[in-house]
């Protein structure tokens, strides 16, 4: 069949910039995938996406003008059913086949065109039929109206139809924004197809501002691109575009030199490409005044509100001037940039009004205010959490004292409590109710303001870090602290109340809690039991919540598992770490190292069965074993052998486990192989003499301690 490569354009009004990237890929995607279920699309074929704030496009190559015809194999019946004892057809048959249009005038002829074959335990008749492939003019038009139909839409618009219905004015349409045309082009040809009210055609709009051309007419569908850009003065792909204005904000940055650059930010990023056809970066400025105001208040006003990119300097430090992302090239842009500073200004002048009116009340002051302001309606308020989270501080303080590490701040625990009683109080200031997302960074402002040491300033800027993935850690010792005591009280009140996540709803993110509260344990290497934490916290709650624990620290070590797992670690080496629930997160990656380490020895696969052997047997024991064994009692020389070679080898390995060297300790254990083995050929555990079989279980006992004190090996059995 002719095969050319096809272009579908959807032209519309302003598309909603945060979701136009996700809408262009899954435009072209869903398309191309539904076409190539229709045979009209090769396997090599290539899809290049387009989308720009008034089009989702996509350029599909090699796409059919017909589908080739294909043997459609349809079971009708079992052979018992569809013949008689003398081979003829039965009337179900002839029925079934008479349905599928089949010719049944010469039942017998009939007959012969089926095809027997296996179904199962018995044979059953066939009927082979040839289905002609689906035309471009039809599949088009199917798969377009299933694509539509698909996309992650964020919300939906209705509007009335103006023309092309039956009622102008009064045909509703359910789209994301007002569609206005449709292009399908299959090389030079239109395929006549329709959607939304529209009928295909082969011209569509370029910039409201500066195309040159309106309408645009686009002759080949390999032009598109290209046609748009010169006539209509649009950059039709979302990457090409992005990478334009990352060209232009660097160009702009080094005009303003003294090593000046714009602030990076994904998001925003994708977000001012989603907003503008063709991009123009412009240079502004604002009065340095502002500067006195944390920058974090500038930029964030700058990027949330204008969309504009702040220029920092060398040192990372916000300068007075921006960057615009405009989407019209005026020859003189001098009013564009003058606007655009007018409308800055205003926002700037609110963000140090803000500043200034907070710094004139304390973090201190703010404290009772706390009590007014609601946290949960069955965990009380802010201020009922403040002393909850004081509480936390405090038991993990005394914890951190009791662990004796070297270094320990004596002071650690006030600083952490005084960082706690005040970490929530910047929920009340103008400039946290204007920008929520500044909550602890403000905090660490107004506390350096109020004479706080830098301690608890930073403790309570970084108390709700890490805040996502790849977010930095709490800065200092009272920071962690109160990151821990914050986090735990989260978690455990939450889970307390029954408040649990369920598949992708997490409305207090409990996962992002529990990944948080694991890599300050594990990067920092806190002397701290995840058990322990969690006991510490409950009291804090008092008759408010029923004891969670269990349920908790199942839900953190599923989440480690999973961090694990994604880090590149087996499901076999996670499974056998983490079934020994390792008091220390800590150590988890280096136990880890040594399981991977020891499952490289020849020796592995054998111990690990033997393991498992070991584990079914104890597990079978009518009564409790504990690892003592009597050398009177032992008498093959086989589990002598054994027993000398524990004595030899459990001292260096305890001393290796003790001294956190782990796959020192395996590779120890290691040299157990021969006599494991040579004890389970020639020794009867179950021995019919009660004494001599309690003694030899003692002894697979403290093998099965040594050997699982790192993780428990029979995990990594086959």
């Amino acid at each position: 069949m002719m095969s050319q490569n096809l272009l579908v354009e959807l032209f519309v009004e302003e598309l909603p910039p945060k979701a136009l990237k996700k809408l262009g890929q899954a435009f072209a995607g869903q398309l191309a995938d539904q076409l190539r279920l229709l045979g009209l699309v090769s396997t090599t074929s290539v899809v290049t996406p387009f989308a720009s704030p008034r089009r989702l496009a996509a350029h599909i190559t090699d796409v059919a003008a017909k589908a080739a015809d294909k043997t459609v194999a349809q079971k009708l019946m079992p052979v018992s059913v569809g013949l008689d004892a003398n081979g003829r057809a039965t009337p179900a048959l002839l029925k079934k086949l008479q349905a599928l249009g089949a010719d049944v005038s010469d039942p017998a002829f009939a007959v012969a065109a089926l095809r027997k074959a296996p179904d199962g335990k018995a044979d059953a008749l066939f009927f082979d039929s040839l289905v002609g492939g689906a035309t471009l003019d039809l599949g088009l038009q199917k798969a377009l109206e299933d694509t539509l139909a698909k996309l992650p839409i964020p919300k939906v618009m209705s509007y009335q139809l103006e023309s092309n219905c039956e009622l102008p004015g009064w045909s509703s349409v359910n789209f994301v924004r007002p569609a206005h045309g449709l292009v399908a082009l299959h090389g030079s040809t239109v395929v006549p197809v329709k959607v939304l009210g529209l009928t295909a055609g082969n011209t569509t709009q370029g910039h409201r501002f500066e195309a040159l051309k309106s309408p645009v007419l686009l002759s080949h569908a390999d032009h598109y691109a290209q046609t748009l850009r010169a006539d209509g003065a649009v950059i039709a792909s979302f990457d090409e575009r992005r990478a334009d204005i990352v060209d232009q904000l660097a160009q702009a940055a080094a005009q303003v030199g003294g090593a000046c650059r714009p602030i990076e930010d994904d998001a925003l990023l994708d977000e001012v490409t989603a907003l503008v056809e063709r991009p123009h970066v412009l240079v502004c400025q604002f009065e340095s005044q502002f500067l006195e105001v944390p920058q974090e208040c500038l930029i964030l006003t700058m990027k949330a509100n204008q969309k504009y990119f702040p220029l920092l300097d060398a040192k990372g430090r916000l300068t007075e001037r921006f960057l615009v992302v405009s989407n019209i090239n005026p020859d003189d842009a001098s009013a564009v940039i003058g606007g655009n500073e007018r409308v800055v200004r205003p926002r700037l002048a609110d963000a140090k009004f803000f500043f200034d009116q907070d710094r004139k009340k304390s973090l201190d002051s703010r404290v009772v205010g706390l009590d007014k302001v609601v946290y949960h309606n069955k965990l009380g308020t802010q201020g009922e959490r403040m002393q909850r989270v004081c509480s936390i501080a405090r038991s993990i303080a005394s914890l951190l004292e009791q662990a004796d590490r070297p270094g320990y701040d004596p002071g650690l625990l006030a600083q952490a409590e005084l960082a706690a009683r005040l970490a929530k109080t910047d929920l009340l200031t103008d400039m946290v109710g204007e920008f929520p997302e500044l909550q602890g960074i403000m905090g660490g402002y107004y506390a350096r303001h109020d004479g706080l040491s830098e301690e608890v300033a930073q403790a309570i800027e970084d108390h709700y870090k890490p805040r996502f993935a790849g977010d930095v850690l709490p800065r200092n010792p009272t920071g962690l602290v109160v990151a821990l005591a914050d986090k735990l009280e989260t978690l455990v009140g939450m889970f307390g109340i029954g408040n649990l996540p369920t598949g992708d709803k997490d409305p207090f993110a409990l996962r992002r809690h529990a990944l948080g509260l694991i890599r300050m344990l594990s990067e920092k290497d806190l002397p701290l039991a995840l058990d322990a934490l969690v006991a510490a916290a409950v009291p804090a709650f008092g008759s408010k919540i029923t004891d969670p624990s269990a349920a908790l620290i199942d839900f953190v070590f599923d989440r480690l598992a999973g961090t694990l797992r994604e880090q590149g670690y087996s499901a076999l080496e996670v499974d056998a770490v983490l079934a020994l629930r390792p008091p220390h997160l800590g150590d988890v990656g280096k136990r880890l190292a040594a399981v991977r380490a020891f499952a490289a020895l020849p020796e592995a696969p054998a111990l690990a069965a033997a393991n498992k052997r070991i584990s079914n047997i104890l597990k079978k024991s009518e009564v409790a074993v504990d690892a003592h064994v009597s050398t009177v009692l032992l008498q093959e020389p086989a589990e002598l052998a054994l027993f000398d070679t524990l004595q030899k080898v459990l001292p260096q390995a305890r001393a290796q486990f003790d001294a956190g060297d782990y796959a020192g300790a395996l590779q120890t254990l290691a040299a157990l192989r021969v006599p494991v083995d040579a004890f389970f050929e020639g020794v009867m555990v179950n021995a019919e003499a009660p004494d001599l079989r309690l003694n030899r279980l003692g002894l697979l006992k403290t093998l099965f301690e040594a050997m699982n004190r790192v993780a428990d090996l029979s995990r990594l059995a086959a």
